[in-house]
């Protein structure tokens, strides 16, 4: 077809497709006893309180709303993790996080394991990806792959097509949607196909579409009802984190404000530096009045919260109109194809999200409104229009369910259950009674502690643990906005012993009844001629990463090496973009023989090590000499946490000062999804013997 791409999207636009597309009838039509082509749309971070079908009173999502209208819509679809990376590896693997080793963000993912993409691929179906994936390692079992590079960008992104990386100009919801369109456009097999289409919005930091950026403006959204929420009989877990609309948005980066420091402002560049000049005009067109009126309010306390939530949630929405409009794109196709009768479709996102709700934005709590995932299905051979599930669902049931309709065989390593009974009316008598949740992430970016639990119909239970221990309890029927704590009500001793039960016999199940061996090791003490000496930073480290203060680098803690869990962060002295630069005065002359320094290397969280260290003597602080070399020979790679060990001293010198200078690798590597942008150097202690 002699068509360019742009012509053929806007045929499919105007729904001019079926003369232009006749090999769609006799390739893709299939006797009702196939199976079905499956086409999984995801999104990330939409939560069910932003979908019209769900009931929102904030937005209208019409083409989201068709699959409820003509398949069916879950209630109670739950993510075992709630946050990005563990809740797609789940997803892939049928299994949950412990099991298949993405715990958090910072994991990579093993892609030797059993995926339902390789398990389709092997039947005979033709597999594709598009978009976001955001799990480290190459995709596999597709035919083919189109993926953003970690996060992604909204604008002018960069996508990585079976390996090679290139950049398309446009808006990356639009994006996605055009690749996806084209693959199916250009498919010359007859077998089935699964279509993974993963978009990015709506990610936080939340950038409209040019045509969305004057949408809701002259309306105020309606704030949730806890958003003010002081969280009075929780514990330290809820009152500590670091995801509030009122404190943690970034007036740039986030609300697209003026910057309130050099960390905001360069966060923001790296993403508003990607417009060209006619998206910036257009862009700051919108913005710049609205800022300017804002800065002659000069607002304080509840007025600037409040001006914070409506700045957050209209971009929110204005990114999931894009959403909307997108999949209205591909079920138009679907129908104009003649592919909607034997094409199952999913909707859903990777975990809930807090949409001012207590006050915050985000997700990782196990509350209700991070805890479901939109589920949205649509298969007219097999489900009745217009249903409404409520049987507890969860994410690890996704890869059981599409092997089921695809007639292969569930491997025994997947945890979950196909969902395809409920779609049918029927509930199996062993379907579960409670889904099992288990958080992470922590220490961490928006420190939400670790945690685990369970909900049942009724009732929620919670442990949070590492550095605190505390349970909650809620009364889902009689408090559903979870503001009572009944963990410490004496009346409901003896529902926590049943549920405390019920817990850990599911943590048997699933076999996640060691939390400990996820736990960062313990810090070492160590003695040495440093420890507790004066010391002088010639460059500032992150308050994001302090370690233990100023002196963390000479107080005789030594991070602890464990390989496969998360760092313990709290240790380590971090460095964003900048070099290490350090003098430590021994108090008097000394006998030195070795001097050694600590440092992380984690590429997930854009911790390099250094590309080189020098150590530089002196008796009196004024004259120095040369001492110790290290040169990084290695290549900047991904692969999981390590602590490396540089020694640097080999002869014994009389010395009272050393200097120790780590120059940082600066800006990460062109393949890392942050190329190009400061990368973060950590050091540990400097052992002086």
């Amino acid at each position: 077809m002699d068509k360019s791409r742009r012509e053929f999207l806007k045929e499919i636009s105007a729904g001019a497709v079926v003369l232009s597309l006749p090999s769609f009838f006799s390739h893709h039509r299939k006797p009702r006893n196939n199976p079905p082509n499956i086409l999984f749309i995801m999104t990330d971070d939409h939560a069910v309180q932003a979908i019209s079908a769900y009931g929102s009173r904030i937005n209208e999502t019409p083409n989201i709303d068709r699959l409820a209208k003509e398949g069916a819509r879950f209630d109670n679809c739950l993510a075992t993790n709630a946050i990005c990376a563990p809740s797609r590896a789940t997803i892939l693997t049928g299994t949950y996080s412990h099991i298949n080793g993405v715990i958090d963000n910072s994991a990579v993912f093993d892609a030797r394991q059993i995926t339902f993409p390789k398990l389709l691929q092997q039947a005979g179906y033709e597999t594709a990806l598009f978009g976001k994936w955001h799990l480290k390692s190459q995709p596999s079992g597709f035919d083919y792959w189109h993926i953003l590079p970690g996060q992604g960008h909204y604008y002018n992104p960069d996508f990585i097509s079976n390996g090679e990386r290139h950049q398309e100009q446009g808006y990356v919801t639009d994006l996605i949607t055009d690749y996806s369109l084209e693959w199916l456009n250009s498919r010359k097999s007859s077998n089935p196909f699964c279509m993974m289409l993963h978009h990015k919005a709506p990610h936080r930091n939340w950038m409209p579409a040019l045509r969305h950026l004057n949408l809701y403006e002259n309306s105020d959204i309606p704030v949730p009802e806890t958003f003010h929420d002081d969280y009075v009989t929780r514990s330290e877990a809820a009152q500590e984190q670091d995801m509030s609309v009122k404190d943690t948005l970034m007036p740039a980066y986030d609300l697209k404000a003026d910057p309130a420091n050099e960390q905001d402002e360069r966060w923001w560049n790296s993403v508003y530096s990607r417009l060209t000049p006619e998206q910036k005009k257009k862009w700051d067109a919108a913005y710049e009045p609205r800022n300017k009126a804002a800065r002659q309010k000069n607002l304080k306390g509840d007025d600037l919260k409040y001006w914070k939530y409506q700045r957050y949630i209209k971009d929110y929405l204005r990114c999931i109109k894009a959403v909307d409009e997108n999949i209205g794109r591909v079920l138009d196709f679907l129908d104009t194809t003649g592919l909607a009768d034997n094409t199952l479709v999913i909707y859903t996102s990777d975990q809930g999200f807090f949409l001012g709700e207590h006050g915050w934005f985000d997700k990782r709590f196990v509350y209700e409104e991070a805890l479901h995932m939109p589920f949205l299905v649509r298969y007219p051979q097999e489900i009745s229009a217009g249903q409404v599930v409520r049987e507890l669902a969860a994410n690890v049931d996704f890869a059981p369910t599409f092997l089921d309709y695809a007639n292969v065989s569930i491997p025994e390593r997947m945890q979950g259950m196909s969902m395809r009974p409920l779609f049918q009316g029927r509930i199996p008598s062993d379907w579960r009674d409670a889904v099992y949740y288990h958080y992470f992430e922590y220490p961490a970016v928006h420190s939400v502690k670790r945690h685990y639990g369970i909900r049942t119909e009724r009732y929620k239970l919670i442990h949070f643990y590492y550095d605190i221990d505390a349970w909650e309890l809620y009364d889902l029927k009689k408090d559903p906005l979870e503001l009572h704590n009944l963990a410490n009500v004496s009346a409901y001793a003896g529902l926590m012993k049943k549920l405390k039960q019920q817990l850990h016999h599911l943590q048997k199940q699933y076999k996640d009844d060691n939390v400990a061996r996820f736990l960062p090791g313990k810090p070492q003490k160590v003695t040495h001629l440093a420890a507790g000496a004066e010391i002088l930073l010639n460059t500032d480290y992150s308050s994001r990463y302090p370690g233990s203060g100023p002196k963390s680098l000479v107080n005789g803690i030594v991070a602890p090496d464990n390989p496969g869990s998360r760092p313990d962060y709290s240790v380590w002295q971090g460095y964003e973009g900048v070099n290490l630069g350090a003098v430590i005065d021994l108090g008097s002359v000394k006998s030195v023989q070795e001097v050694s320094a600590g440092f992380l290397e984690n590429a997930a969280d854009w911790i390099f090590l250094p590309r080189k260290v020098v150590v530089e003597t002196s008796v009196n602080g004024e004259q120095w000499s040369q001492s110790g070399i290290w040169h990084n020979k290695k290549k900047p790679q991904a692969g999981p946490a390590a602590r490396r060990i540089v020694r640097l001293q080999g002869k014994k010198e009389n010395v009272r000062y050393i200097k120790v200078n780590a120059i940082s690798l600066g800006v990460c590597p062109s393949w890392h999804p942050g190329a190009g942008k400061p990368c973060w150097l950590f050091a540990d202690e400097i052992i002086v013997k």
